[in-house]
């Protein structure tokens, strides 16, 4: 599974990525957490604001910092629907 945190660096987008991290250590499911810095491929996603978090693909947040209970709870899900 493949975690993606859109944004530019900024503190949220920090914060984000580390709630993802944090997440995936909580759910124990294996996951890729990858930051995408670049405005190219951050627009490609059709993300108006970041930081934003997808999931396989998904765009699951924009503008926010979710909870790490959220993020664990769309993984899950995602995991699910893998299956």
């Amino acid at each position: 599974m493949k975690i993606q945190v859109l944004g530019t660096g900024c503190m949220k987008c920090k914060k984000l990525k580390e709630n993802a991290v944090r997440a995936v250590a909580d759910v124990g499911i294996d996951c890729e957490v990858e930051s995408v810095t670049d405005l190219d491929r951050i627009l490609s996603f059709d993300v108006m604001m970041t930081p934003a978090l997808v999931i396989d693909g998904q765009v699951k947040a924009t503008g926010v910092v979710p909870p790490v209970a959220d993020i664990g709870g769309w993984i899950r899900e995602a995991d699910a629907s893998r299956n």
